[in-house]
């Protein structure tokens, strides 16, 4: 069993310095312990999934670009996640608005090649199958 994802929930990605909080809209008008509940579409840039401080990924052009001028010395730049794909694996059982459930061991990949968990699913009491 997996813990449903809320809005308020908090994220890491593998490339950034800060965690930060998932953004759910309640436009599904399902909640869990009071929060909107969360879906594997939850995953727009600065709308659900917020920037994680600096980003140190080479596979990210403005880090290249940064690193280069400093002749080498990896030079971290401020975050912007670049997401194309669903949280997965999401609830296999669960739907919310026809879309699976966000379950705490969902991960995004970010396009500059950073791996982004939950960390925190925003509440503790309700459990997906």
């Amino acid at each position: 069993m997996g813990d449903l994802v809320c809005q308020g929930a908090m994220c890491a990605c593998s490339f950034g310095t800060t965690p930060s909080s998932l953004g759910v809209m309640p436009e599904n008008q399902v909640f869990g312990c009071s929060k909107p509940a969360a879906t594997i579409m939850d995953n727009k840039p600065n709308v659900n999934i917020m920037p994680f401080g600096m980003c140190s990924s080479m596979a990210n052009p403005q880090v290249q670009s940064a690193t280069a001028a400093a002749l080498g010395v990896l030079t971290p730049v401020p975050c912007m996640p670049v997401i194309a794909a669903p949280w997965a694996p999401g609830s296999p059982t669960v739907m919310i608005g026809n879309k699976p459930a966000l379950t705490a061991s969902s991960t995004v990949t970010c396009a500059w090649a950073g791996s982004i968990s939950i960390t925190f699913p925003g509440q503790a009491t309700v459990k997906l199958p």
